[in-house]
């Protein structure tokens, strides 16, 4: 059975009762989630610290030992300030999922034609679901993370909300949207209602090694940001040359390979056409890619799959929304309407660029998430 937010947990003391919520907190090394548990500390919770070894770096091409955010230094941040604070450290090493559920879908979908975000996948099947998994079976009551964001609860559906971080430039609710109603009932984010200033300052006022680490940038598996070297030297994808194509099918060129190209390219195509071409779609089954114009990259909606409900059990009806379509973009103005077998056509207000097959689409009402999915393609008229 599971406890709601903020019920607690006796323990004895010379015979007299007292209470105290478990929380296993997600630590990366980083300057976030060890303000977390300082936080989560001072608010009375009994918090212990799990740093979840992802990968080895070796087993992705990267020989420096302390690069990526599995690195050797990173689990020793976390274990100095888990010991300053007083609080029990785990390692949990989940590179087999990580490796199956994140890095070879993310390999696939790029084979596929499409331009994944594996930071999504990773929270998805690994730091909530699985993390949860094994709290649970540690006797904690809840797990919590370092990410802006915060959890609500409707008390009209009963339903647990997913809201953005209060510091808009932060907000990493986008990232989330993939979390259940069992994951939200037992997350907490402490840093939700902060900015990134107040967090270095208590971490430089607690003395903490990390207090000035800079954040991790771009996928942490990916050196130096070359996917498609990635691909093809670490995972084996074979990305055969092809064809550029016009909107018409015209051959005006030739590619390296799909994995080297995405939506809303210019630069790197390799060659000139005497005007700016962008890239405005890939073909596996062709093996193509598709140039064009900067107009032609605008479309009036998409079509998204694999949705995630978070305020609403479904959707039924069209309903206003913003919508962020990929983690960059400033939300804008839309409609969603209910397609059969579960997905949703996305109507924007005004044309959006670049709509991208494999990125994630998620809607907001205010501050609250509606929900997200996987984006299948654009829809060029509504």
């Amino acid at each position: 059975m599971i406890r709601g937010r903020g019920e607690t947990l006796p323990f004895y003391v010379n015979r007299r009762i007292y209470y105290m919520t478990k929380v296993l907190v997600g630590m990366s090394g980083g300057v976030d989630s060890s303000v977390s548990v300082y936080l989560l500390q001072q608010q009375g919770y009994e918090v212990s610290g799990a740093t979840l070894k992802l990968f080895d770096n070796e087993d992705i091409g990267i020989l420096d030992k302390e690069k990526t955010c599995c690195s050797l230094s990173d689990v020793q941040d976390a274990r100095n300030v888990a010991m300053k604070l007083g609080c029990r450290h785990y390692v949990f090493n989940y590179s087999q999922w990580f490796m199956e559920d994140v890095v070879k879908r993310f390999a696939r979908s790029y084979e596929e034609g499409q331009t994944p975000n594996p930071c999504i996948d990773c929270n998805r099947y690994i730091k909530f679901s699985r993390m949860l998994e094994r709290a649970k079976f540690l006797g904690f009551d809840y797990i919590a993370t370092g990410h802006y964001a915060q959890v609500d609860r409707d008390p009209s559906t009963g339903r647990y909300l997913l809201r953005k971080g209060a510091d808009s430039s932060k907000d990493q609710s986008y990232v989330l949207y993939t979390l259940t109603q069992e994951e939200l009932s037992r997350t907490l984010f402490p840093l939700g209602k902060m900015t990134k200033q107040e967090i270095r300052t208590i971490a430089e006022g607690e003395g903490f090694v990390n207090a000035q680490k800079r954040d991790s940038q771009d996928i942490c598996f990916v050196q130096d940001g070359d996917y498609a070297g990635f691909l093809e030297r670490v995972m084996g994808v074979s990305s055969p040359t092809g064809d550029f194509v016009d909107r018409a099918g015209r051959k005006i060129g030739r590619h390296r390979g799909l994995i080297h190209y995405t939506v809303g390219q210019r630069k790197g195509l390799g060659q000139t056409f005497g005007k700016p071409m962008y890239v405005l779609d890939k073909k596996k089954a062709e093996n193509t890619v598709t140039l064009g114009s900067h107009e032609e990259l605008f479309s009036a909606g998409m079509v998204v799959s694999e949705v995630n409900w978070i305020a609403i059990e479904a959707l039924k009806e069209p309903m206003e929304v913003t919508v962020k379509a990929r983690y960059s973009m400033k939300e804008v103005a839309a409609v969603i309407y209910p397609l059969e077998n579960g997905q949703v056509r996305v109507a924007f207000d005004e044309k959006q660029r670049a709509i991208t097959p494999g990125q994630a689409a998620v809607f907001y009402q205010g501050d609250l998430v509606i929900g997200g999915g996987t984006i299948i393609g654009p829809v060029s008229e509504q």
